[in-house]
């Protein structure tokens, strides 16, 4: 993995941490030497997370459970993260839950929890995280969305546009938050292999159709995307901004 000297003892705040993405970005910031916390409401995970990172000689990573859903716990947490480890300089809206639906089933409660997990939670700990940001004299905010918001496939409504809404929200902050040095960029994933996405919805017919319509026929892991956030996190990514960035193996 390519060694960032930039992001060596920087604050990293990390949503949806424990597992899957989230759990590989973890590891690969704290690989580099960055102060990595994360939120996740798997605390179970979490501890084994951070006792992989401890029993390989690594930095103990700073963790809170939080309910991304209840916005005032989310912003405390990331103050409270800043008193331990300084301002935040990197903050990772990764949080999220792809959940199927189909539209006929959607109720207006299902339609505002989603956005309340997919959404809402990356705006505002990216108005958190700005003010810290900010006094630092700047910092990179990496936002998710999925190819999902372009594909549009079946039966992911909500999911769907609160990951569009992600690209547009993207644009409209690296624009506000530039002023002070802060770049705004998103990730958009294609299907990447989690233990999730084995346990529910990549099975072996409906891998052999996704081979079918990408470039580059291997499977895309959590490693492959948490080596691009690092890149945009890191000084070498410092005039890249308002971006989105897809990891899909050339996915037509």
């Amino acid at each position: 993995m390519t060694v960032y000297p930039s992001l060596r003892d920087l604050s990293v705040f990390i949503t949806g941490g424990a597992t899957g993405i989230g759990a590989a970005m973890v590891r690969a910031f704290a690989q580099q030497g960055a102060q990595v916390g994360f939120i996740d409401v798997d605390a179970k995970a979490a501890a084994q997370l951070t006792d992989s990172l401890q029993d390989a000689g690594g930095r103990a990573p700073w963790f809170e459970r939080i309910d991304v859903r209840e916005i005032p716990a989310l912003q405390r947490s990331i103050d409270a993260f800043v008193t331990t480890h300084g301002a935040i300089r990197v903050l990772i809206n990764n949080v999220a839950n792809d959940q199927r639906h189909s539209p006929d089933t959607v109720t207006e409660d299902t339609w505002r929890d989603a956005m309340s997990i997919n959404l809402d939670p990356a705006f505002f700990a990216a108005q958190a995280a700005y003010r810290e940001m900010a006094r630092a004299g700047g910092g990179a905010i990496i936002n998710f969305s999925s190819i999902n918001a372009h594909l549009g496939p079946a039966n992911m409504p909500a999911y769907v546009t609160a990951k569009a809404g992600l690209l547009g929200m993207t644009r409209a902050l690296a624009r506000d938050y530039g002023s002070d040095a802060i770049r705004v960029n998103c990730i958009s994933p294609g299907w990447v292999v989690t233990p999730r996405q084995l346990d529910t919805w990549l099975t072996p017919e409906a891998e052999a159709e996704w081979m079918q319509l990408v470039a580059l026929q291997r499977r895309i892991q959590p490693d492959d995307v948490a080596k691009l956030a690092l890149f945009l996190a890191s000084d070498d990514s410092a005039l890249i901004t308002g971006q989105e960035f897809i990891v899909d193996g050339g996915r037509t």
